[in-house]
């Protein structure tokens, strides 16, 4: 049957996802999620603006990216510092993209943990994404749209011991993010989380190799493993794209299932 000639055709997958034309930040991504986060963007064809507070680790990581062939600049700043936040930003032009992804843990017991490790966790993983995104939006929001992807976590939703500054930092995140798509989405601003679940990185490298947490998550997630860098690619595309135009305040979990199970 020939459709109504009211009803209009979909757009092709590959236009649809497509990042092509489009500017991305991506916060911490000299390494790790980040910088595997940073690849799949510009797989998809957007053009990368790098961030590390490493400058040896982020010009490495800009120039492998070049060697790819994918345009790529670097920005080493401190997300944790307004000003020079600002100054960092101040040559970058407009950004279509922004992904909060840096962070950091601090692990030690709840009744023992010291105030430096306490600050510390909450200012790069949760007020970064305050005051990067709050340097970025004023353009977003002239331009009429953006897309802001905070890196959250399956911590959002449950703790476990000695990481109780992390779990409130990725809470608060949580909230903040649905605040940023509350105030901003009348601006076609959407703001949303990805939020990994146990994925294999240098952060987690400690725990891959304790056969006791090992077999732990395992057996907690019903995939029955941890989870690739590179799996979480997909759902940042998707969050970056036209085909989430009317996605808004959400927090997508890829955990291999962990949240849903007992």
């Amino acid at each position: 049957m020939t459709p109504p000639s009211s009803t209009p055709l979909p757009e092709p997958a590959s236009e649809l996802f497509s990042l092509r034309g489009r500017r991305a930040l991506i916060t911490g991504s000299g390494q790790g999620i980040g910088f595997t986060l940073a690849r799949g963007l510009a797989a998809a064809g957007a053009e990368l603006v790098l961030n590390d507070i490493d400058p040896v680790r982020l010009e490495q990581a800009v120039a492998t990216l070049k060697q790819e062939g994918f345009p790529v600049t670097g920005r080493c700043f401190d997300v944790t510092k307004s000003a020079e936040i600002d100054a960092a930003l101040a040559e970058v032009g407009p950004l279509n993209i922004l992904i909060n992804n840096a962070g950091i843990h601090r692990r030690a017991p709840l009744e023992s943990m010291p105030l430096e490790a306490w600050q510390a966790v909450l200012d790069v993983n949760l007020t970064s994404a305050f005051l990067v995104t709050r340097a970025v939006v004023p353009g977003m929001i002239r331009r009429r749209a953006g897309k802001i992807i905070n890196l959250c976590s399956l911590n959002c939703e449950v703790s476990r011991p000695t990481i109780a500054n992390y779990a409130a930092a990725k809470g608060g995140l949580k909230m903040l993010t649905r605040a940023m798509a509350v105030e901003w989405g009348k601006h076609n601003i959407q703001a949303n989380g990805l939020g990994p679940g146990y994925i294999r990185t240098a952060m987690t490298g400690t725990l891959t190799v304790d056969p006791e947490f090992d077999r732990f998550i395992r057996a907690r997630t019903p995939a029955g493993r941890w989870g690739e860098p590179k799996e979480l690619v997909g759902t940042a595309v998707f969050l970056s794209s036209r085909a989430a135009d009317f996605v808004n305040g959400q927090i997508l979990y890829v955990d291999g299932g962990l949240l849903a199970a007992l």
